[in-house]
Parts: structure tokens; sequence; C-alpha cells
């Protein structure tokens, strides 16, 4: 199993997120490409809570693909337009993640490929073989 590494000497994280995690030796890992919140019919909802719940969906399936789950991702990378969208994000963020909570960074950007989209989401999962 993955192992939280949450030093008591540092400040503790800021949400439901670990500030490192650990990998047993012989983890098998999958590294997801970033995430954008469109869906198979190419249409894109306005709002980031919908968004976000599209690019966890697909992180899962691309998970499943290789044989793993969203409780396998040790590092979460999350890219959103705008300052007032981190908690709307965070929650959806939330629902997603499970202990051992994943490490995880979170990111203001001015834009992407296309101004519709407001979140980007990348993972990393590790799972011991």
């Amino acid at each position: 199993m993955n192992l939280p590494l949450t030093p008591t000497d540092i400040r503790p994280p800021f949400g439901r997120y670990s500030h490192g995690v650990e990998a047993p030796a012989g983890s098998r890992f999958i590294f997801t490409s970033g995430q954008l919140g469109i869906r198979a019919d190419d249409s894109i909802p306005e709002d980031i809570e919908a968004q976000a719940e599209i690019c966890f969906e697909n992180i899962r399936s691309i998970l499943a693909a290789g044989g793993m789950d969203l409780s396998d991702i040790v590092r979460l990378n999350a890219f959103v337009t705008r300052r007032e969208d981190m908690r709307r994000y965070m929650n959806v963020r939330d629902r997603f993640v499970s202990d051992p909570l994943p490490a995880s960074t979170l990111y203001i950007v001015g834009g992407f490929t296309r101004p519709e989209f407001l979140v980007e989401i990348e993972a990393v999962a590790a799972r011991a073989e």
C-alpha cells in the first residue's frame, strides 16, 4: 500500500492531501496526461464542478484500463483558470480522492488551448505488484 508522508515538524496540509506519498519498492506506475472537462461527445459544461467531475471520471477510466483505480493515485496536479474556482475544484477533488491521500498541487493559470476550459487535472498512480 502507498504510504502518506506528512511530517509533524512542518505545517499540516491546507486540505485533503499528503505532503508526500511513498510507493512501495516494485510498484507499477501509471502517468495520465492532463484531462480537460470535455465529454466524449465534445460537449463542455460551463461550470468548473462539472468539468472537474469529467476530468476525474476520465482519470478513473484511464486507471481502470491499466488495472488501477482512484485509490492508487499518489500525485495530482490541477490547473484552474480562476482563483475564485479553487474551492469548487477542491470540493470535487475531495469526493474523488481517498486514503491514503495523494500529494497534490493546484496552480492558477492564464488559460488553456480553448477559453471554455476551466480546469485540467493530471495524475500519477502506483500499485505494488
